[in-house]
């Protein structure tokens, strides 16, 4: 199935390039108009070849986001291999690309509602906040492949073109397949992306479409056994052989189609998403010698946004140990029937968001206020039935961006009304001022978040092992500040967390919740240091603290360091090389659930690793980006007079980071 879909990928790709050539042929004296980031003030207008500059074979090319009236360019960063790779500079994971990740630092969730509770692989995950819509007056096309050790593969594919001059439509794909060093650690995530944005000619109908699925896999071993000091014994240089909590006597796979699962977690989620707008407001025009060029003024705006959810959460074991001493016994209290193992569960989910907007300035569409409300109806397969469950939330929302671009306002509000998450609401206010170019900015924020248990807290979901309990809603309080010094590089930040009944898990399987109020602080620091005419030192440093007996363990400081030699070279070369360096202070890191696909707080094992260090070389020449990076180059040691790269860091107690790991990628955009 993934081998049809990746064809189909292709193909339409080559369609919607091969469209884009046609479009352009069949137009050859017209500028196409684009739509507008706001759906309010219209650009664009009419023109010959005679008249086009210099310039005509380039692109102008912006997206902006769902539910954001800005709008942004590409990053072009180099020195940053983190943002190409899916897992951020502050996570850690269990091994290999595509395991189970979670932030170092302590980040609650704030999200309020229904929400099933499976978050171990939200970071390989594209969420309707993520999503781009783009404004391009050529057909866009980037593909990308990332090559690692161990046959580690990523490939990403982007296309985006206008088809009308008011229709800009756009495809991605991302496949991130990797073997893994141990054995059950095999990862194999499909995500698949369709958008549409239609603004009416006239600028008062705006139509946005998604199309979203996110399948993602990942085998499952436990962790490796820890009766025998195995990391360091040279009878297991080759790790694949050190055995595991479970997954069995696994086979070493490199095929990316084979998708085979025999131990570990299936989850697949697919979204369909309908936004349409219309405005009431002022028309007006701009004319010049040749052309006459729409605007329109928004002042009232009506939107209706349709949601479509489809969700399957698995837990797979194929070859079971179904022994009273056996791993599923010892650590969950299970008593297996036989050596199969399965664990799901199903969820639908519709929605339907009614709101209206209105302008106060009909020149400022960065100024509004919203108000609106959702209807949410649920329904999942369970324990015993089939359950339907549904919500009614009341939302509002007030954003204004002054025209000088020197005050930036935000603040938000939902209140779940009645059903399921009666209770729950989301709170949220910040405001930035631009003070002057040589001081920078500076935030002010808070937000409250009150919060139900997730689903999997639930006696009735499937995933609820422990015995019968009642918890109580999650409190969350915090207060940011942020600045941003311009002329040092500086950015300054502190975020204060203030929570009460605290949800965590234990011992694999025991849901717990904290009734003491706690409190933790986060400072963080980023700046840049000119070290030489072409060396820069990045840094970023991290502290938290926490107060309160709560069974929670973050370290104290985490540090991220990127030496880098830099610069434009031969014109069209841009170089960025060096070595990046990472660390954190001693902890006794979270444990991990394969069953349940949640880490859980432990208090017995201390994680206290070497600074990870990689050397890398990235560079880009016109449209075509080359990454090269040596990975784990801490894992140095000399043994038995032999060089080996396996003093292996740890993720968590008994999963282990890989040895030297080397990687090669490149992104390659095209123009049609």
């Amino acid at each position: 199935m993934k081998r049809l879909f990746f064809y189909i990928v292709l193909t339409l790709l080559l369609v919607s390039t091969v469209a884009g050539h046609v479009n352009a042929q069949q137009m050859p004296g017209v500028l196409r108009r684009l739509p507008t980031g706001g759906g309010g003030r219209g650009g664009g207008g009419g023109d010959s070849l005679k008249r086009r500059d210099k310039y005509e074979d380039s692109i102008t090319i912006s997206y902006r986001l769902l539910d954001s009236t800005r709008t942004f360019k590409f990053d072009s960063t180099l020195n940053d291999f983190t943002r190409r790779f899916p897992i951020p500079a502050t996570d850690i994971y269990l091994g290999n690309t595509g395991n189970a990740g979670k932030s170092i630092l302590f980040s609650p969730r704030t999200t309020t509602g229904w929400d099933p509770g499976f978050h171990a692989f939200d970071i390989y995950k594209w969420n309707l906040d993520q999503i781009r819509f783009f404004n391009t007056t050529r057909p866009y096309t980037e593909l990308g492949y990332l090559l690692g050790g161990q046959s580690q593969q990523i490939i990403e594919i982007l296309h985006t073109q206008n088809i009308k001059p008011y229709w800009s439509a756009s495809l991605q794909y991302r496949l991130i397949n990797s073997p893994g060093l141990f054995k059950s650690q095999k990862t194999n995530h499909n995500n698949y992306l369709l958008t549409s944005w239609y603004q009416g000619p006239k600028k008062r109908y705006n139509n946005y479409l998604i199309l979203l699925g996110n399948s993602l896999q990942s085998e499952e071993n436990g962790g490796i056994l820890n009766d025998k000091d195995y990391l360091n014994s040279p009878s297991y240089e080759d790790r694949f052989n050190i055995p595991t909590k479970i997954g069995g006597d696994a086979s070493y796979q490199r095929d990316f189609f084979n998708n085979t699962l025999n131990t570990g977690n299936r989850y697949s989620e697919f979204t369909t998403l309908l936004r349409q707008q219309y405005d009431l407001g002022q028309k007006d025009s701009i004319v010049t010698d040749s052309t006459v060029i729409p605007l329109f003024y928004p002042r009232l705006r009506f939107e209706h946004t349709f949601r479509y959810q489809k969700m399957r959460y698995r837990f797979i074991d194929n070859v079971a140990d179904s022994d009273s001493d056996g791993f599923y016994s010892t650590y969950y209290g299970l008593k297996l029937q036989s050596d199969s193992f399965l664990l799901q569960e199903r969820w639908s989910e519709v929605s339907n968001d009614f709101s209206i907007y209105q302008f106060p300035d009909a020149k400022n569409l960065h100024q509004f206020l919203k108000l609106g409300i959702e209807y949410q109806l649920l329904q999942g397969q369970l324990k015993t039935d089939t359950k339907s469950l549904h919500n009614f939330i009341g939302h509002g929302e007030y954003r204004n961006r002054t025209r000088n671009k020197k005050w930036d306002f935000e603040a938000f509000g939902s209140l779940h009304l009645n059903g399921y998450n009666a209770g729950d609401y989301h709170a949220l206010a910040s405001i930035t001022r631009i003070i002057n170019p040589a001081v920078g900015s500076l935030q002010l924020g808070f937000e409250n978040v009150n919060r139900s248990p997730s689903f999997n807290y639930d006696t009735r979901s499937n995933f609820y092992l422990d015995e019968s309990k009642s918890f109580s809603k999650e409190n969350t309080l915090h207060f940011f500040a942020s600045t941003w010094v311009p002329k040092i590089k500086l950015q300054l930040r502190g975020d204060y967390f203030l929570v009460s009944n605290y949800l965590y898990l234990t011992n694999y399987y025991k849901m717990q919740q904290e009734n003491a109020l706690f409190n933790l602080l986060r400072i963080s620091a980023s700046t840049t240091f000119k070290i030489g005419r072409r060396w820069n030192w990045y840094s970023d440093v991290y502290l938290q603290q926490k107060t309160g007996a709560v069974n929670l363990n973050v370290p104290l400081v985490y540090t991220r360091n990127r030496f880098v030699f830099e610069g434009n070279f031969f014109k069209n070369l841009f170089l960025a090389t060096g070595l990046e360096v990472r660390y954190h202070t001693p902890y006794k890191a979270d444990d991990y659930s394969p069953v349940l696909g949640q880490f859980f707080y432990q208090d017995s094992v201390t994680i206290s690793n070497f600074p990870d260090i990689a050397a890398f070389l990235h560079f880009r020449i016109r449209s075509f980006k080359a990454f090269i990076r040596a990975e784990n180059l801490n894992t140095f040691r000399y043994q038995n007079s032999k060089i080996t790269f396996t003093n292996n860091n740890l993720a968590a107690p008994d999963y282990a980071y890989p040895g030297l790991t080397l990687r090669f990628g490149f992104y390659w955009s095209f123009v049609n």
